[in-house]
């Protein structure tokens, strides 16, 4: 049977068996209507921002809608005024975004930017008490001192550690005030692809960015674990979810090689690693942040299914 007939009786498109694999469209087909019906010991949130980029570019309602209808509890990486739409819908934001464009190029690593770094991430730890969000996301920035031409001298890597661990205590009491958690982010800095790697990004492995937690010394330091991330940086995930289990406040996911969904085509064992998550009473959420390249409800109601244990 020819892959439009096969679908058609089902109301979806062909393009999604095109972009995102007949595997993946035929084994979540009917996966419109109805909800995810999420039970189980993770509670999941959806990063807005993949879904406003990629697939049919949701607005953030449109992401909310969607959310809500899965199963899940939380819409993350928002702003201001766009906390109220999450709010509106009965959702949380698990993980508050800061009012910098790119977030992660100019942070703790170097002083220069400490003002500005510490105002946003100040005003986003006031939306996220308001809003009831428990976390606040942070970025170590790039390795280059000079982010006009990204050449020259670079901060090493006992320089970036040491300047961070002093910037992030300057707003650290100000977090525990607010009991609010600030989450230290690791991104890879191999994957030479926008919105999928981040060269130049000094946070870029586990241990360096745990180091960074523990010495700044509070409660509230908590680490942002990217399962994506850290497979493409470090991999062993299990093991570094047990080890670091006491210090992470909040996780991410997304299909690796490509960021994309979290189906059968890439090689994170998302059931497993969900199960060993669990397995540390972790009581906070997974957040999906992955780029879909068919259609996005399929795509996330397919991960949604795959994350719950």
């Amino acid at each position: 049977m020819g892959c439009d007939k096969m679908l058609d009786r089902r109301g979806l498109l062909c393009t999604a068996a095109g972009a995102a694999g007949l595997g993946l469209a035929s084994a979540a087909l009917g996966a419109r209507r109805g909800p995810a019906a999420v039970k189980g010991r993770i509670k999941q949130s959806v990063a807005n921002w993949p879904f406003n980029v990629a697939g049919e570019k949701w607005d953030l309602a449109r992401t909310c809608q969607v959310a809500r209808q899965l199963g899940c509890k939380s819409v993350e990486l928002v702003l201001g005024k766009d906390h109220e739409i999450v709010r509106e819908h009965g959702l949380t934001g698990a993980l508050s975004q800061i009012n910098l464009d790119p977030p992660f190029v100019r942070g703790w690593n170097n002083p220069e930017f400490w003002p500005k770094v510490a105002k946003v991430t100040k005003t986003a730890i006031d939306e996220a008490a308001h809003y009831g969000s428990p976390n606040v996301i942070c970025f170590t920035g790039f390795r280059a001192k000079d982010l006009a031409t990204l050449k020259g001298p670079e901060w090493s890597d006992e320089e970036g550690a040491d300047n961070c661990v002093a910037g992030l205590k300057q707003v650290m009491g100000y977090a525990e005030k607010k009991k609010v958690n600030i989450c230290l982010e690791i991104l890879n800095s191999r994957v030479p692809i926008h919105m999928v790697g981040v060269p130049g990004y000094q946070g870029d492995h586990t241990d360096y960015c745990m180091d960074i937690v523990r010495r700044v010394g509070s409660p509230r330091m908590k680490l942002l674990f990217d399962v994506f991330h850290v497979q493409i940086m470090d991999g062993d995930l299990i093991s570094r979810i047990r080890q670091y289990k006491d210090y992470i406040a909040h996780y991410h996911t997304a299909g690796n090689p490509g960021r994309h969904e979290l189906d059968d085509r890439q090689e994170i064992n998302y059931p497993a690693v969900m199960q060993a998550i669990a397995d540390t009473g972790f009581a906070g959420y997974v957040g999906h942040e992955f780029l879909p390249t068919g259609d996005p409800h399929v795509g996330l109601k397919d991960a949604i299914a795959r994350c719950t244990v």
